[in-house]
């Protein structure tokens, strides 16, 4: 019964079409013109910039008298509000595990909003455990946080796959540890020569589908 060691944000959770979502209604709140969704978008990163930098760049382009933390909050629970799991994600998860893999997230992020996600969508019924950075004390792509979750589940990382769709966090992870890995391109090409993905797909269901192959 191997490991499948999943990451959740745009792998086993769409992130990026929920804070769109969230961005395109809040800044309508605001009275802010709908093309700075492009703004918005690239501070933000693709989620990999600090909340708190997030926050204090929308105060100060819009002169904003919300104070830092409730706009945090804001965005951690925009962005939760809106996350939805996808049946066909449920599903591959489902027969990976009747395939005797055993499923668990490894996140990096804050509890609060991860925890939120993996219980709000009820992506908690398909996998056997997870483990956030913030509550860990290690992120990806440091190997503890994936010995963490090996212990977690009580199972050696030997025999494990990574999946993920982050080069440096996901992958780099994996080399570190010395694991095979699934990089979920999103259409990307892969960016780094010191290491390289075992495999390259372009969905959870084919990243699950080319792991129970392997």
């Amino acid at each position: 019964m191997p490991l499948l060691l999943l990451d959740l944000d745009n792998t086993l959770l769409d992130r990026a079409g929920p804070f769109r979502a969230w961005g395109e209604r809040f800044l309508d709140s605001i009275g802010a013109p709908h093309t700075d969704i492009d703004w918005l978008l690239s501070i933000d990163a693709d989620g990999l910039t600090d909340r708190w930098d997030v926050a204090d760049a929308i105060r100060d382009r819009y002169a904003l008298r919300i104070p830092s933390i409730d706009l945090v909050e804001e965005l951690h629970d925009g962005v939760a509000a809106n996350t939805r799991l996808d049946p066909l994600v449920a599903c591959a998860l489902r027969i990976a595990d009747d395939a005797g893999w055993v499923p668990v997230v490894v996140t990096n992020g804050s509890v609060r909003q991860q925890d939120a996600k993996i219980r709000g969508t009820g992506l908690d019924r398909y996998v056997a455990d997870w483990v956030i950075s913030e509550e860990a004390g290690v992120s990806k792509p440091n190997p503890r946080i994936f010995a963490l979750a090996a212990q977690r589940a009580r199972m050696p990382l030997r025999g494990a796959w990574v999946v993920g769709d982050s080069p440096e966090a996901d992958i780099g992870g994996a080399a570190a540890v010395g694991l095979p890995s699934v990089w979920l391109h999103r259409g990307r090409t892969w960016p780094d020569n010191r290491f390289a993905p075992t495999r390259t797909v372009d969905s959870l269901i084919a990243a699950v589908a080319t792991v129970l192959a392997a």
